[in-house]
């Protein structure tokens, strides 16, 4: 996999200390003097370990200034390096993505044309969202990005209809790490983008902790029930919004140059993926909307129920009488019934169960 920089901070290994620094600055301002010539102790080489003896006989007004002199390059040299705020556990904890991160690639539009199939042939219904996807993964090869990039989605449709599972199976179909954010149980924007130290749940975040856990630049971020996100007020009256904090994540320019709070360092955010299910717009704002416009799902027909309840069965090796009584329970059931992909699920853990339990004599 191709590796980019995403980080806008560098580690430098041989960073001088104060004392370095003042060290070849005495042995400098020795030699400037010329006091080898002039009777006064042999000015000493750079690395010379014995330099104490003749600093002795600098007057104290020099030392001062070559003391303040050594400690303004230092911090000059550190700032530089964008981690001087950072203490050293924390830069310790950055440190992975010193040398960048790794990109997910496509690499070609066969390998794309072969996702988006997988995709279609086991989530039919999701066919406007599989073809959004389809379409962007063979422009990242024409275009020939280093990585695979993904304009944000907004999937819409009714519950149970498999959102969240056709975006799990895309991030492992295309080899993304993949990160599922719940919104009904992580409200505020703290658990995408992080807080700042201070707070007492201080952290990165859960983007930027996926990142760093796998060191890959382009990760898919699902978030689950965005409509259902609430906000966390502060003692001053600021409120957390979860889908506040996402705007400057899902708009490629931001995200280019996105600070994180917790590290209060700039990180390239533009390449991750980002899939936002929903069951309803009613609640989301015009900003999020306009980022991501949303794409109407609509759910699955029985026989497509049918067709996922045996590929799930055949995924988790039931036998051949157990896939038929769930086969025949969902023919027994008559229209207009509440089914979704949530009741296969059910039905094949519970066939699971029941086979694992012991017989009785």
């Amino acid at each position: 996999m191709p590796r980019i920089s995403i980080m806008a901070a560098r580690y430098r290994d041989n960073l001088p200390s104060v004392t370095d620094i003042e060290r070849r600055l005495f042995a400098h301002l020795a030699r400037l003097r010329g006091w080898r010539g002039s009777g006064g102790p042999e000015a000493p080489s750079d690395g010379d370990e014995d330099i104490h003896v003749w600093q002795l006989c600098l007057p104290r007004s020099d030392k001062i200034r070559i003391h303040r002199r050594a400690r303004a390059l230092h911090d000059r040299a550190e700032a530089a390096t964008g981690l001087a705020h950072l203490s050293t556990a924390t830069r310790a904890r950055l440190a992975v993505l010193r040398d960048g991160a790794d990109l997910v690639t496509i690499p070609t539009e066969h390998r794309a044309d072969e996702i988006a199939a997988a995709l279609h042939a086991d989530m039919p219904w999701m066919a406007p969202a599989t073809e959004t996807v389809w379409h962007a993964m063979r422009r990242s090869v024409r275009e020939g990005d280093p990585g695979l990039r993904l304009s944000p989605l907004l999937l819409v449709g009714p519950p149970g209809i498999g959102k969240s599972h056709w975006a799990r199976a895309l991030g492992s179909l295309v080899g993304a790490p993949t990160t599922i954010v719940d919104a009904t149980s992580e409200p505020a924007g703290f658990a995408i983008v992080g807080s700042q130290v201070g707070w007492a749940s201080a952290g990165p975040g859960r983007v930027l902790e996926t990142i760093l856990a796998h060191r890959v630049a382009n990760p898919l971020i699902v978030i689950d029930e965005v409509e259902k996100a609430g906000s966390v007020g502060s003692k001053s009256g600021t409120a957390h919004d979860l889908a506040q904090a996402l705007l400057p994540l899902l708009e490629r320019s931001t995200a280019a140059a996105w600070s994180c709070p917790y590290f209060r360092v700039r990180i390239d955010m533009c390449w991750i993926g980002w899939v936002l299910t929903a069951n309803t717009t009613a609640g989301l704002s015009a900003p999020l909307l306009s980022r991501c416009p949303p794409l109407h799902l609509s759910g699955p027909t029985r026989q497509h129920l049918k067709d996922f309840a045996v590929r799930q069965a055949c995924t988790h090796g039931l036998p051949d009488e157990a896939t038929a009584a769930i086969l025949s329970l969902l023919e027994r059931t008559p229209d207009g019934a509440a089914l979704s992909l949530r009741t296969i699920q059910r039905c094949v853990s519970r066939a699971k169960a029941a086979l694992a339990m012991p017989m009785l004599h």
